[in-house]
């Protein structure tokens, strides 16, 4: 895909339709410039922060001993049952 986007005076640049489409963003998202092998990369940055996320936390879930989807939903549902006693504690 090739587009085609006029600097203004400002310094300012729209971007194509199809580009906010494929990279997913919205009015007010942020975006990133990265160089990358002397050319520049423009990123949503709310994916890259995900991207980097997911970077971060992979293998926790192994280590917690979340080896299935019900073991998250069953995680889940003892962190919100822990979490209900504990603010109504004094109201039984």
């Amino acid at each position: 895909m090739l587009d085609i986007a006029r600097v203004s005076v400002k310094g300012q640049v729209t971007i194509p339709i199809e580009i906010r489409k494929k990279l997913g963003l919205k009015d007010g998202d942020k975006v990133i410039f990265m160089e990358k092998n002397g050319d520049f990369v423009l990123l949503n940055a709310n994916r890259l922060a995900f991207a980097e996320f997911q970077r971060d936390m992979a293998g926790e879930a192994e280590r917690a001993g979340l080896h299935s989807e019900q073991d998250v939903v069953d995680l889940v549902k003892k962190v919100r049952g822990d979490m209900w006693e504990v603010q109504h504690a004094g109201n039984v």
